[in-house]
């Protein structure tokens, strides 16, 4: 027997920050002040990343390059992992992520890589709720997703290793 199955998932897509609730655009403007700090020598593209926690704490952390590629880190993790070392009793909310480059303008909502991807669905796993995504360029539209689990359909987690 052979089964098929879609899977999909719904985004809100906002067409300006205007039009953001007023915590999301909070949340948005931390991440745009941690991309200001980022250390991107080397691809000049700067990306910054806020996190809301339940208790009300938002932290942020911004991609941190090196010569001695990969041993960088993006901005999504330094805010994930900063927030579950110092919070670790805290849930994630959301996190809001933002991307400039000092090449070219990114009018288009930069998403997360692959490894971060697979990191937040850790956290999501870990705290058994949805963390909501906000993803932004520099100008343009902003993207809303409900769940990590919407990025990274089929994703893996601790459950296989038992």
């Amino acid at each position: 027997m052979v089964n098929k199955k879609k899977i999909s998932f719904d985004i809100t897509i906002y067409d300006s920050f205007d039009d953001l609730k007023e915590e999301d655009q909070k949340l948005m403007n931390a991440a745009v002040e941690a991309r200001h700090r980022a250390y991107a020598p080397y691809s000049s593209f700067n990306v910054g990343a806020s996190v809301l926690l339940d208790n009300g704490k938002v932290v942020e952390g911004n991609n941190q390059e090196n010569a001695s590629y990969p041993s960088g880190l993006c901005a999504e993790r330094v805010a994930i992992f900063y927030a579950g070392a110092n919070y670790p009793g805290a849930k994630i909310k959301a996190i809001a992520i933002t991307a400039a480059s000092l090449n070219h303008e990114v009018n288009e909502p930069a998403a997360p890589c692959g490894n971060c991807r697979q990191a937040i669905s850790e956290y999501e796993f870990k705290q058994g709720a949805s963390i909501k995504i906000l993803m932004m360029g520099e100008t343009g539209s902003i993207i809303e997703c409900n769940s990590l689990a919407d990025l990274l359909p089929l994703g893996f987690n601790s459950s296989f290793l038992n």
